[in-house]
C-alpha cells in the first residue's frame, strides 16, 4: 500500500527536526542532500516546522527553537504524527500479548496505541498491565475486567501524563513481568535506545530489567537518533517493531526514509527488527 504525501512529507520534517536538533545550526543545503531533496522542499519543511514551533529559520538553515536542542512535544500533539505509522506498529506489538500474561506498558504516543490495539483484541484475557501512563490506564479501561490494570503511581509529569520518580519506579522494584512494551524517542546503533527526557527514561529502564522480554516499539523518525536519557542498550531489546512504509523488506522501505548506515548498523548489532507496512489492516 503507497503511503499518502501528507505522511512522507511528516516524516521526513520529523528527521529533518531531529538533525537540526543534533547539531545545533544545519544548513539548507545539508539538509537537502541528506533527506535527497530540493533545496525548495526543505525551505518549504523549515517553515513548517517554525510554524510549529520547532525550529528557528536564520540564514542559510535553521536552528533548534529554544534554550536547549531537545524539545519534548506533548502527548496530545506527537499522538497525532505519523499515526498510521503507529497503528500499524502498535497493531503488531499487541499481537504479541497472550493470554494470562503480565505486561508492563509505557507511556508515549506509540505505546498509548498499543493500549487501544490491546483492547481491541476482544478474545484476549486474564492480562495484568502495570502502566505509568494515567492516559494509558484510561484508555484500557474498557477491557476491565479482562484486564487488571495497575498504574505504578509517582510523580506527575503533565507533558505525557505520565508518572515518575520520586516514587514510580517503587512497585516496579517489586515486579516481575513477562513482557514490557516500551516506547523511545531515539534508536542509534551506538547510543542505544535514549528518550529525550530523564525522568521517563529512568522509568524506562526499570522496566526493561522486570521483564523477561522487551519489546521496542518506534515509528522510523525514531531510527539513527540519540537523547539525553539512556533507557538501554541494543542488547537488552527483544525485538523492535517499527513501520516500512510501502513493502516488507528494510533495506528497501527506508531507502529514502531513513539512514541506511543507520538500519545496517542496528542489524549488525543483532537487534531483532520487525518492519510493518503502513496502513496494513487499517482501512
Amino acid at each position: 500500500m503507497l503511503v499518502s504525501t501528507s505522511e512522507t512529507a511528516t516524516m521526513r520534517r520529523e528527521r529533518l527536526a531531529a538533525s537540526i536538533a543534533r547539531r545545533g545550526f544545519a544548513r539548507v543545503v545539508d539538509l537537502a542532500r541528506e533527506a535527497d531533496v530540493s533545496e525548495v522542499t526543505v525551505r518549504t519543511d523549515l517553515a513548517a516546522l517554525e510554524a510549529d514551533g520547532r525550529v528557528a529559520r536564520v540564514h542559510g538553515g535553521a536552528i533548534p527553537r529554544g534554550p536547549v536542542t531537545e524539545r519534548e512535544l506533548s502527548l496530545e500533539r506527537t499522538r497525532t504524527r505519523l499515526a498510521r505509522a503507529k497503528e500499524a506498529i502498535a497493531a503488531e506489538a499487541a499481537a504479541r500479548v497472550e493470554n494470562g500474561q503480565s505486561v508492563l506498558l509505557d507511556v508515549g504516543s506509540t505505546t498509548l496505541a498499543v493500549a487501544h490495539a490491546l483492547v481491541a483484541r476482544r478474545e484476549l484475557d486474564d492480562v495484568v498491565i502495570v502502566t505509568n501512563g494515567l492516559a494509558i490506564a484510561l484508555a484500557l479501561e474498557p477491557a476491565l475486567p479482562r484486564f487488571t490494570v495497575v498504574v505504578t503511581g509517582g510523580t506527575l509529569r503533565s507533558l505525557q501524563h505520565s508518572l515518575v520518580n520520586p516514587l514510580a519506579t517503587m512497585l516496579l522494584d517489586g515486579v516481575h513481568a513477562e513482557l514490557a512494551i516500551i516506547g523511545a524517542t531515539g534508536v542509534h546503533p551506538e547510543h542505544g535506545v535514549t528518550n529525550v527526557n530523564l525522568p521517563e527514561a529512568e522509568v524506562k529502564q526499570k522496566m526493561v530489567g522486570a521483564a523477561d522480554r522487551v519489546v521496542l516499539v518506534a515509528d522510523a523518525s525514531k531510527l539513527g537518533v540519540a537523547h539525553l536519557g539512556r533507557v538501554a542498550a541494543l542488547d537488552a531489546i527483544d525485538e523492535l517493531i517499527t513501520d516500512a512504509r510501502g513493502g516488507v523488506s528494510i533495506s528497501s522501505a527506508y531507502a529514502d526514509d531513513a539512514p541506511r548506515a543507520s538500519l545496517d548498523a542496528l542489524a549488525t548489532a543483532g537487534l531483532a527488527v520487525t518492519a510493518v507496512p503502513v496502513g496494513a489492516g487499517l482501512q
